[in-house]
């Protein structure tokens, strides 16, 4: 009887994954469900067991069953050994797509657990040395040192600590977390025993997006089972270590992707960004110390306790250590995951890992880091990605989304869309972003109208400038950024007689 897996994310599902796996199943075939491999254009790519190993074959439909069953079908061999997939290093994403997500034993047989065992046996000061020497930076965007945060919540004294997971995936164009988390569950779980363990806390949230239910029922379901094991509850692995973790889903706020955002409304408020200080590391969930991490931060954790900071801290450049996991989006031929230590160039990821576009059209922008992120020329595709190359070129890697632009895009209606999109999502908290995004976004349009063109740009720098020095959190200070990138490298769409120095 063949054994065949079938992915069962909602990538997979939402192009029929669900029905290919039911027809196979009715035609006799032992079914499992894996995480996608990240190959998205090829999906569903079903794999089947052979003496040999798996055999995948892609874009299966129903109708494609007995031709898979009796490997004629197109096949693409081994999904592991295909040229896409054999040029990544995967650490954080080693197991996806390789696991039976809610197998504890699939888990635990490829590395799973090993981390935390370390840990336990470890002080907690030194698993927060280890975080520290890896290198490891918040994944969810800002690139703040990990171990920094965890070594201040370690060092405050409350009579309850927290972490809290930041699975609140908001940005356009990024999918990691929403992959990891129905790929494999059980990593995220060990990543936040491990925290709690090292900072003393007793008690954890992941909150999630409303968007991902199916994230959201796997993780549940891994939860349930890792407390049955013994890996949750009040005797972690028999350690004495007592550890307690809940899911929360929020709204579909953008904003409390934001930390303290998160924080209120994890505490049934509305999701507004706190002032700081204090930060949340001192006073966060219900006024407690807490440690806020983003998905692929904590995930990251347990490699580094099992395989040790040094052999983390090997990949990467500069300030930037481990590797990313960069989310191919947008008009692009070949999207998907693709997980590489910091330093590979975004033409290597758009053009080699992406194949240009889907359109078959030249690349004219990429937008990278989210909504909020730089809009990016061709003629900057040899820029590495770390973060401080990135900063340097008045951009930023973000949580690793790139979403790419044919030449049919127009720059100015990006801009205007930047302005609007921070109008839409704002908490209203502070005047900068409440106010200056909606006059940005008329601004925009006045200039795309033709009218008062130099005045209007002239307006919008000051605008950017108030906005990025004035707001309180990200949402506000980061909107300029895909707004003077545009400007700044297709002044063509603006209709401007480049008025650069007026501007300056």
């Amino acid at each position: 009887m063949s054994v065949v897996w079938v992915p069962g994310d909602a990538a997979a599902v939402s192009v029929g994954a669900d029905e290919v796996a039911a027809a196979f199943a009715a035609a006799g075939a032992v079914v499992k469900r894996n995480g996608s491999r990240g190959m998205l254009w090829l999906e569903p790519l079903v794999e089947v067991e052979t003496d040999s190993g798996r055999v995948g074959y892609p874009n299966v439909d129903p109708a494609d069953v007995g031709a898979v069953l009796d490997s004629t079908a197109e096949s693409i061999g081994d999904p592991a050994a295909h040229p896409w997939l054999a040029r990544q290093q995967r650490v954080s994403f080693a197991r996806v797509g390789v696991i039976d997500p809610q197998d504890l034993a699939d888990y635990e047989a490829h590395g799973g657990w090993a981390g935390l065992r370390t840990a336990l046996s470890m002080t907690p000061e030194a698993v927060v040395q280890a975080v520290l020497d890896s290198g490891l930076r918040g994944r969810g965007g800002a690139g703040f040192p990990a171990g920094i945060k965890w070594q201040t919540v370690a060092g405050t004294t409350s009579d309850q600590k927290f972490v809290c997971c930041n699975f609140d995936e908001g940005d356009s164009g990024t999918f990691a977390d929403r992959m990891i988390v129905e790929g494999d569950p059980f990593t995220l779980i060990e990543g936040m025993i491990i925290a709690a363990y090292s900072v003393g806390a007793s008690e954890g949230y992941v909150y999630a997006r409303s968007e991902y239910p199916h994230a959201v029922a796997a993780l549940r379901q891994a939860i349930a089972t890792a407390y049955r094991e013994g890996f949750l509850g009040a005797d972690v692995c028999g350690s004495g270590f007592a550890f307690d973790l809940h899911v929360r889903v929020g709204a579909g706020a953008y904003i409390c992707g934001e930390e303290s955002s998160m924080l209120e409304s994890l505490e049934g408020k509305r999701g507004e960004v706190r002032a700081k200080p204090p930060i949340p590391a001192i006073a966060g969930l219900f006024g407690r110390p807490t440690l806020v991490n983003n998905v692929l931060s904590l995930c990251a954790v347990p490699m580094i306790l099992a395989d040790g900071a040094a052999a983390y801290s090997a990949h990467g450049v500069g300030r930037s250590r481990g590797t990313q996991v960069f989310q191919l989006g947008g008009n692009i031929a070949q999207g998907g995951i693709v997980e590489l230590p910091f330093g590979v160039t975004l033409g290597e990821l758009v053009n080699d890992f992406g194949g240009g576009t889907m359109s078959g059209r030249p690349v004219r922008a990429v937008q990278v880091g989210g909504p909020l992120g730089a809009y990016l020329p061709p003629s900057q595709f040899d820029l590495p990605m770390d973060y401080e190359a990135f900063a340097a070129a008045e951009a930023m890697v973000g949580h690793g989304g790139i979403v790419v632009f044919d030449d049919s895009v127009n720059m100015a209606s990006m801009a205007k869309f930047a302005f609007e999109f921070c109008a839409a999502e704002s908490c209203g908290k502070c005047t900068p972003c409440r106010i200056g995004s909606v006059r940005g976004g008329e601004a925009m349009q006045r200039v795309m109208d033709g009218i008062d063109v130099s005045a209007n740009l002239m307006l919008i720098d000051d605008l950017c400038t108030t906005m990025t020095k004035g707001s309180l959190c990200a949402m506000g200070g980061l909107t300029p950024m895909p707004v003077q990138s545009a400007i700044k490298h297709w002044p063509e769409d603006f209709d401007v007689e480049l008025v650069e120095q007026e501007i300056s």
